[in-house]
């Protein structure tokens, strides 16, 4: 059944069609007639559309045809058409299900017109031709508290599932990098991948329907999609290598379609996590005050190539790596005479080596890191580097570990203690400037201008 037409003047609350309507755009009713909007298809069952049997559906506001819930905007260009309802930000309803159902029982209690704005088009044309568009918006406030409270509701629901989430010790997921299985808490296999991947998609406690999440990027990885900047690969291997090369081991921010498995995405009805953060970060800033006297500055720490000791100083990292592991960076250093770039690449081949378990001096692979420090230990195959060309390869620019601090306390071979004893510690003291027309009278250069004109 058609939504109610209004005869003569429009009531109150009606709008003009050819004026603004609040960034609403409402088409003719006669053009629609003529123009077609998707692909065609004959009917498959008589009555019209109609959802699978068992499958989630909404049915129309005003009548008995009903849409599969994912197809939501077919429901919504069914009501412009048919029934001349358009329904304002869409997008800011939490439960478009229960909505619907909601306003299809209000309007068998009362006129449309109680509750839409009403919007004429072709204004200016003769009556026949002119037509009724209705309006309904969260300006009528009990479209807005419905809204508010489909909102708490989803809230309430999306709380529950994460809290049964974080408590479900049965959880069983496969890492996408190694395929390591993981069975018990969520975040056991969220903090592998973070730590030994480099993959962080967020703390666990801030995720919702994770298997569900997991499963969306595993789909992708499977199509051969960067999870980042999507783009497609021709194999695996290529894959692997743009992610870990481009830093590409992250989710795309901008895509949308993450935005459900994050708790922060339904905590205020039509704002996105971006909007939250930034209001956040606004009032952080309003009320922050000039007085830093209480700053205290966290060391970054470096840790060692061999084992998990970590060291504010790399110089402290080096006594500490000479003593327990009998390797000494900054004597190979000197002895190899290696440059900044040339550095890097051995601390993230040696990096690389270890993290596969690896000894560089054997070629010999173990099970476990313990087993190869052990080994490297009594062989003494921590000193035992191999020939340039193994490790001094272009691949080794790139980082084994995103956030390894040695890299970024690494130096040139003529700022260092070896490069200040072949200069012969020469001490450079610049004049002083403070008295210059003194500085003028005694400096060297007005003996060697004297010289000069001697000559000449």
């Amino acid at each position: 059944m058609a939504a109610p037409k209004t005869q003569g003047a429009a009531p109150q609350g009606e709008e003009d069609g050819d004026r603004s309507s609040g960034g609403t755009g409402v088409f003719s009713y006669g053009d629609s007639k003529d123009c077609i909007l998707e692909p065609l298809s004959l009917p498959e069952s008589p009555g019209g559309t109609t959802s699978l049997e068992g499958s989630p559906s909404v049915p129309c506001i005003f009548c008995e045809e009903h849409f599969p819930v994912d197809e939501q905007g077919k429901l919504l260009k069914h009501m412009i058409i048919e029934h001349k309802i358009v329904i304002a930000d869409v997008k800011l309803v939490a439960d478009f299900q229960r909505y619907i159902l909601y306003w299809r029982k209000r309007f068998t209690e009362q006129p449309i017109t109680d509750f839409c704005s009403v919007i004429r088009i072709n204004s200016t044309a003769p009556i026949e031709e002119q037509d009724n568009y209705f309006l309904l918006c969260d300006v009528l406030p009990e479209d807005r508290v419905l809204r508010e409270e489909l909102q708490k509701q989803r809230l309430k629901e999306i709380l529950e599932q994460q809290q049964q989430e974080r408590n479900d010790s049965n959880f069983h997921g496969i890492c996408m990098f190694c395929n390591e299985e993981f069975l018990g808490n969520r975040s056991v296999l969220l903090n592998h991948m973070a730590r030994e991947h480099a993959f962080n998609i967020g703390l666990p406690d801030n995720i919702v329907n994770c298997s569900e999440f997991l499963c969306t990027l595993q789909k992708k990885l499977d199509n051969l999609q960067c999870l980042y900047c999507e783009k497609t690969f021709r194999d695996k291997n290529t894959l692997k290598d743009h992610m870990r090369k481009k830093q590409h081991r992250r989710i795309n921010p901008k895509n949308r379609e993450y935005d459900r498995f994050y708790v922060i995405n339904y905590l205020e009805l039509g704002k996105s996590w971006e909007e939250v953060q930034l209001e956040d970060d606004q009032e952080l800033l309003d009320h922050q005050e000039d007085d830093w006297s209480d700053w205290e500055e966290h060391p970054v720490s470096a840790v060692c190539l061999f084992c998990e000791k970590q060291a504010e100083t790399i110089e402290k990292l080096c006594v500490h790596m000479k003593d327990a592991h009998e390797f000494d960076l900054l004597k190979i250093k000197s002895e190899l005479g290696l440059n900044f770039y040339q550095q890097v690449k051995l601390v993230n081949f040696i990096r690389r080596q270890i993290h596969q378990c690896r000894c560089y001096g054997c070629h010999e692979k173990f099970k476990c890191k313990a087993d190869l420090r052990t080994h490297m230990e009594e062989t003494k195959h921590t000193s035992l580097l191999p020939e340039r060309q193994t490790w001094d390869q272009p691949q080794y620019y790139f980082p084994t570990y995103e956030n390894d601090t040695l890299l970024c306390t690494l130096s040139d071979s003529e700022s260092d203690l070896t490069a200040q004893e072949q200069n012969g510690s020469i001490a450079i003291i610049s004049e002083d400037t403070s008295k210059l027309r003194a500085l003028k009278q005694s400096s060297i250069l007005n003996q060697l201008l004297l010289h000069e004109s001697l000559k000449n």
